[in-house]
């Protein structure tokens, strides 16, 4: 799965990048929400990432062959990126008058996603990609740019911390 078109496999053309984002986008969007947490950070990075990649497409697919794991690591690197710049804390003078409404996702109870959601950033990109969009540990490790030692240790403790959480909700129940 780690390539859009059996038929195409990872070949493209300069032209056909219009062909690529209409074929890689849901995927990429569900990418950028199990990243991200939310839907609209998720649109946010996917739109970030296809217009660097949209000028970069050439040397893209002359250079890698594979636009789709350019372009989940690119979302990779971009999250954390973001994600150092603000998580640093944002002081005001003045506490606004209204409060602002919060939006809920649907996810946000699941045990499930609350445990995926908890996990450290690289150990999610390698949960999801491997049990959500299906890739292996090869594809995987190009995707992000590491070695399959790493994806395999990565997977190995995010699946450790997963059972644990699960675990532990599980318990909390009865």
């Amino acid at each position: 799965m780690g390539t859009l078109n059996p038929d195409l496999g990872a070949s493209y053309g300069v032209d056909d990048f219009g062909e690529f984002v209409q074929a890689a986008l849901p995927g990429l969007l569900r990418y950028g929400h199990a990243l991200t947490g939310n839907p609209h950070d998720a649109a946010d990075l996917v739109q970030t990432v296809l217009e660097k990649l949209g000028s970069r497409w050439t040397r893209v697919v002359r250079n890698t062959g594979d636009p789709l794991a350019y372009a989940r690591r690119a979302m990779a690197n971009t999250h954390i990126s973001r994600w150092r710049r603000t998580r640093r804390e944002n002081l005001v003078a003045d506490l606004p008058d209204i409060a602002a409404a919060a939006t809920r996702d649907r996810f946000d109870n699941e045990p499930l996603w609350q445990a995926l959601r908890a996990l450290p950033k690289r150990q999610r990109a390698v949960i999801v990609l491997r049990y959500y969009d299906g890739l292996s540990e090869a594809e995987i490790a190009a995707a992000l740019g590491v070695s399959a030692g790493t994806v395999k240790s990565q997977a190995s403790k995010a699946m450790a911390s997963l059972r644990t959480r699960l675990r532990a909700t599980e318990e909390g129940r009865c």
